[in-house]
């Protein structure tokens, strides 16, 4: 395939899931179970020459985001924007905002220390990208639109998901459809470069396992802040760029369906009431490679009202409210996004004690989470 980030033709595969149901496709609970829904295929490359991990053809059509933004996304944007205020990138008055298709937002946040949009057609002081750029299929030219749009004394603030924490942790199903790049800091340094710009500071946060907000301006600047340097070296010295050091998902993506798969089945088996919380799209694929139905897991609960009533792609479990799994009384509760733990144990002290939390192999464990390890021994 061509490089999205630099057009190279020199991509390798470096994982490959198969034919999966498309990320944000969740037929309504009624519908039969139709082949067609988990054809497509699924898979990440690896550009050669730049560094960017990308996905492969993406054949399937976006649909109307339907998730809620999470209080965890929330919070870790107001300590983004108070850490890089602190820091001295927020000069200027003016702020323009690309968004990501699944919500969340920083202006009121910017407002609130006094920026506004910039004129029709003039550039912003200040451009802000928290997980938008992934959804661009044409990385390069996207990269290029919101650095035109950045002053040229500006700063753009761009927040990713870290490749790095991805193959650390095993989180194999960060890989969905729609999401056409996966960061490392390297390549998007390169990639920086490119069109213009250069890295000037680097904040880490511990959001999804390992997110990283970076600052870049104008111009070929030495400037560059220790923590830059620290990543891009601890990069560097893990071989992130390298295609051996992403495979090492395939083996995580595997260990972590038989867990889950034999789990399940141990549960079902002492007639133990499993449901699941967070109809996520990184549950998608786990479920489906798993071979998740009813028998062994008897309802996912969302508190987005426009997934509820329907289904988990490519299978038959039901999407029902969290009012619905309080009043099902479940015995076990597999939240399926670790980031949700601190909220949904505020909101539902009524299932306390029966949490699991699904993560990767090798994701690090938060304080509390001992007792809540993903499958525990049945």
């Amino acid at each position: 395939m061509i490089c999205r980030g630099c057009a190279g033709s020199d991509t390798v595969r470096v994982l490959d899931l198969g034919r999966m149901p498309a990320a944000d496709h969740f037929p309504p609970a009624w519908s039969a179970i139709d082949s067609r829904e988990s054809a497509h295929p699924l898979a990440m490359e690896l550009c050669r020459q730049c560094g960017l991990a990308q996905l492969a053809d993406d054949d399937t059509t976006p649909e109307e985001p339907r998730g809620v933004e999470p209080l965890a996304l929330r919070n870790q944007a107001a300590d983004a924007v108070r850490t890089v205020a602190e820091s001295g990138f927020l000069s200027g008055d003016t702020v323009l905002e690309f968004g990501s298709p699944h919500g969340g937002s920083w202006l009121g946040l910017l407002a609130d220390r006094g920026f506004r949009p910039p004129p029709p057609g003039r550039p912003a002081s200040v451009v802000l990208d928290c997980f938008g750029l992934m959804h661009e299929g044409h990385q390069r030219a996207a990269l290029a639109e919101r650095v035109s749009t950045t002053a040229s004394d500006g700063t753009l603030l761009l927040q990713f998901h870290s490749l790095a924490a991805i193959v650390t942790h095993g989180q194999w199903n960060a890989l969905r459809h729609g999401h056409y790049a996966y960061y490392s800091l390297t390549a998007l340094q390169r990639m920086l470069g490119d069109v213009g710009m250069s890295l000037s500071s680097a904040w880490e946060f511990d959001l999804y396992g390992g997110t990283v907000l970076v600052a870049a301006r104008h111009g070929v600047r030495s400037d560059t802040s220790h923590t830059v340097r620290r990543i891009l070296a601890a990069e560097n010295a893990m071989g992130v760029c390298t295609p051996r050091s992403i495979r090492h998902l395939q083996q995580a993506a595997d260990d972590h369906v038989s867990s889950l798969r034999t789990w399940l089945a141990a549960m079902a088996g002492r007639g133990q009431r499993v449901y699941a919380y967070g109809a996520a799209s990184r549950a998608v694929a786990l479920f489906r490679r798993a071979g998740v139905d009813r028998r062994v897991l008897c309802a996912v609960a969302d508190a987005s009202r426009a997934k509820q009533g329907r289904r988990m792609p490519g299978t038959d479990v039901p999407i029902i409210s969290p009012a619905q799994l309080l009043a099902d009384d479940p015995d076990v509760v597999l939240l399926t996004v670790a980031d949700l733990l601190p909220e949904v144990q505020s909101q539902f002290p009524g299932l306390t004690g029966k949490w699991v939390v699904d993560i990767a192999d090798g994701e690090r464990q938060q304080p509390g989470w001992n007792k809540l390890r993903t499958y525990p021994a049945v």
